[in-house]
């Protein structure tokens, strides 16, 4: 039973030191410090959780997470009775805790009148101390069914579906195009934001159990090694596709073709390799030049701290939306996620954020070189009626020498392995699937923001474990793996 009284004793929130700005954009460490005098503010952190007899956390978040007892646990610092209660819903609880945006916070019932509990760092806290204190092993399992699957794409949603399949006694098989497991994880999110050790653990822990991984394999490609949909379903008695949603959308404006204009990934994938001591030939480098970021998103932000420490001469984050509220608004109430103004961590570091703007227009002057861009035209915009429409009078020109289309992603391509498979997409060129997460092929299912659309790391995980408790039950006939939603479950919005 948690403190009756925590609440009242202890009223604000309390996290862990960042490291100093001065200091961290020098470096691509993670920026929050983990210290032996942050225990006892966790502790009471723990302790202000209300252990309500309706815990709202429980549906902000979609893997269930069972927030008030890890919460107690942690207030006692029962280190293995934590991760044994956190591990029973999320397979990867340090990732969520340096990646969710927790929406299991705006939906603490505590956060009505208090700021909410400090859940997100709890929960990495408990998975940190849980690896420190060696109480995180494989789980091996008992016996093998004999059925194989395989696992397209190992991201968050497709290691979740591989853990959780191969603990379940199949053999399991995970497909990465890239040379190193781990999707966008490794080599999407900046270092900053959280080490690759995170992931290559993780990864071990899964090949002790049993999972196989195959890397540097373009599944439904056409080049040295690429099998196809037809190779899947031959040597696999199930397939996942957990392949994400990779299409970037596109900005269509005069001077587009110009050079100097990138996908926000594009850069990011080759930031981190240069990180990782990888050679990056023709590294789309911020180095000296003013830097627009168009997209107000976590992408964006990602691209705002890695320009930073590449030693941008400026950077400016570009947003059609108009500027948030700090406060919760009033059309989005409690349990739900608003829509708030946020400054992550690299907004604190540098870089400026320009809200209810469109671009009109990408220029070059021809002082950076024939066909590269060197300015953009920018306008500001009424979103009153929905639409963007341009305020006669604003525009302006602003310097840039690199461009970063940061604005989200519209599904899976359609040819390659999709088209192969024969796989149906909706109009939003995601992957058709009913409530059991079959696709409209017998045997392949669909996981993730390739079938989901673009979300959250916390849903990715959620959807590969309910995946896997689909593809249990289509292999033995039932199954006993936790599905904690349904393709249709959507997140509390207003």
């Amino acid at each position: 039973m948690a403190d009756p009284q925590g609440f009242l004793k202890y009223r604000e929130r309390e996290l862990p030191r960042r490291r100093s700005v001065p200091v961290r954009i020098l470096d691509s460490r993670e920026v929050y410090e983990r210290r032996a005098e942050d225990a006892p503010a966790l502790v009471r952190q723990a302790t202000r959780c209300m252990d309500c007899g309706v815990p709202f956390c429980h549906n902000g978040c979609p893997l269930g997470n069972l927030i008030p007892e890890w919460n107690e646990l942690t207030r006692t610092q029962d280190w293995a009775g934590a991760i044994e209660r956190l591990h029973a819903t999320n397979n990867f609880p340090e990732w969520t805790g340096r990646l969710c945006p927790a929406p299991c916070e705006t939906a603490c019932v505590l956060g009505i009148n208090q700021p909410p509990v400090t859940i997100k760092n709890i929960e990495q806290s408990i998975a940190d101390n849980a690896w420190d204190l060696g109480l995180v092993h494989p789980q091996v399992p008992e016996r093998l069914t004999g059925s194989t699957v395989a696992v397209v794409g190992s991201g968050p949603a497709g290691l979740a579906a591989a853990q959780q399949l191969t603990r379940a006694g199949h053999t399991v098989a995970v497909y990465e195009r890239d040379d190193r497991i781990g999707g966008l994880l490794t080599y999407g999110i900046p270092d900053f934001k959280m080490d690759r050790a995170q992931v290559d653990r993780r990864i071990a822990q899964m090949e002790a159990e049993g999972t196989r991984f195959r890397p540097s394999v373009d599944v439904g490609g056409t080049g040295a090694g690429a099998l196809s949909g037809d190779d899947l379903r031959e040597r696999y008695d199930a397939v996942v596709l957990a392949v994400g949603s990779t299409v970037p959308r596109e900005l269509e404006a005069p001077g587009r073709d110009l050079g100097g204009i990138h996908y926000a990934m594009d850069y990011l994938v080759q930031a981190n390799r240069a990180v990782m001591g990888q050679e990056v030939p023709g590294q789309i480098l911020a180095t000296g030049k003013d830097v627009v970021i168009i997209g107000g998103g976590d992408t964006g932000s990602d691209c705002l701290g890695t320009a930073t420490r590449q030693g941008a001469r400026s950077v400016t984050q570009i947003d059609i939306n108009p500027m948030p509220s700090p406060e919760r608004p009033a059309d989005q109430p409690w349990p739900t996620y608003p829509k708030v103004y946020r400054v992550s961590t690299s907004h604190e570091e540098n870089g400026e954020r320009v809200y209810a703007t469109s671009t009109v227009e990408f220029l070059s002057d021809g002082s950076a070189g024939a066909r590269q861009v060197t300015h953009l035209r920018l306008v500001d915009v009424d979103r009153t009626s929905g639409l963007a429409v341009p305020i006669e009078g604003t525009e302006r020109v602003v310097p840039a020498q690199l461009v970063l289309l940061a604005l989200g992603f519209t599904g899976v391509p359609a040819a390659g392995l999709v088209e192969q498979l024969g796989v149906a997409l909706d109009a939003r060129g995601r992957i058709l699937r009913d409530e059991s997460f079959a696709t409209s092929v017998p045997g392949v299912f669909a996981a993730g923001d390739a079938a989901r659309g673009q979300s959250l790391i916390v849903w990715a995980i959620a959807e590969g474990r309910s995946a896997a408790s689909a593809v249990d039950a289509y292999l033995r006939g039932e199954t006993e793996l936790p599905a904690p939603l349904l393709p249709s479950t959507v997140s509390v919005s207003a």
